[in-house]
């Protein structure tokens, strides 16, 4: 069984989970690269010594850049529930406003982590910054870790195929319709979250009828077909299914919507929250010369999907 979290919103934490393990960065994604991190830091984890997780909402490349709104590889919920799959004691989620891209780094180490935190050991990649203007670096924190009585611990980043897993190289992957390359760098199926908005019911209309999802601030994967697993309220079953992201061109939709045909099911799931499950990339995006072309096509979607690996 899971155990729970707590999650603080600030750096007021409880007494017992002072002087912990202390891991820091937007774990965007909660790659292989990150889970190195955490087993090394289980390594280090006295009997009485906590792992703790500092993150941050949003994700500050977004806060900075106004214009970035499709960018997360995974929502609050998820890496919540990733962290708890880790055995994690407790997570900061800082909500980073402008007042606080202003601390300066030395306030942070001194004030925030020290002061408040006193952590034992704190975690970071070789490329943590932090601070106003992203002054602070590895190397100053382990400049103060004798005077605060903390170590410092950056491990080398894990590399594979002569690249090195991070959150930027799957949000490529994704986007470049690379999903078996993503997932297998994730450590496990791309997933998103979102809850069943009503729509225009081109779906149903043509003997397709399907849930659709707004993506939120999810990364866009390569717009086209996918074979899915649809989770409901039970994040331990399952749905097959089949799903379109795209604009769906035959029909002129505007805007970027994630569909999904789920196999054999008929129940009503407006306004409920699902968790789709990316399993592989079947086609890209086209648009028909009709419906009869269209039904033609998803028929040959569906018989590859329920083909699939699940």
């Amino acid at each position: 069984m899971v155990k729970k979290i707590k999650v603080y919103k600030n750096f007021k934490i409880s007494r017992s989970h002072k002087n912990s393990i202390i891991l820091i960065g937007n774990f965007d994604g909660l790659h292989q690269g990150h889970q190195k991190l955490f087993r090394l830091a289980k390594k280090y984890k006295a009997k009485k010594l906590k792992i703790g997780v500092i993150t941050f909402d949003p994700i500050p490349k977004m806060f900075f850049n106004k214009g970035i709104s499709n960018y997360r590889l995974s929502n609050l919920n998820q890496k919540l529930y990733l962290l708890k799959k880790f055995k994690v004691d407790f997570v900061i989620n800082k909500k980073f406003d402008l007042k606080f891209s202003k601390v300066k780094a030395f306030n942070f180490v001194k004030n925030i982590l020290c002061k408040n935190l006193k952590p034992k050991y704190i975690f970071v990649s070789n490329n943590f910054r932090f601070g106003n203007k992203r002054e602070g670096s590895v190397l100053l924190l382990k400049k103060f870790q004798k005077k605060f009585n903390y170590k410092v611990i950056n491990p080398n980043p894990l590399i594979k195929k002569n690249k090195v897993i991070s959150s930027s190289i799957i949000r490529k992957l994704l986007t470049s319709g690379n999903l078996r390359r993503a997932n297998q760098y994730l450590g496990r199926n791309w997933c998103v979250e979102g809850k069943v908005e009503k729509g225009r019911k081109m779906g149903k209309k043509i003997g397709f009828p399907t849930c659709n999802i707004d993506l939120g601030n999810y990364v866009i994967a390569k717009p086209g077909v996918y074979a899915v697993k649809v989770y409901l309220s039970n994040k331990k079953k399952y749905l097959k299914g089949i799903a379109n992201l795209g604009y769906r061109p035959t029909f002129n939709q505007k805007r970027i919507l994630l569909e999904v045909n789920i196999f054999n099911f008929y129940g009503n799931l407006y306004n409920k929250k699902l968790i789709i499950e990316f399993i592989k990339y079947i086609r890209k995006e086209k648009k028909f010369d009709g419906i009869k072309h269209l039904r033609i096509q998803i028929d040959k979607d569906i018989k590859i999907a329920k083909s699939c690996r699940y």
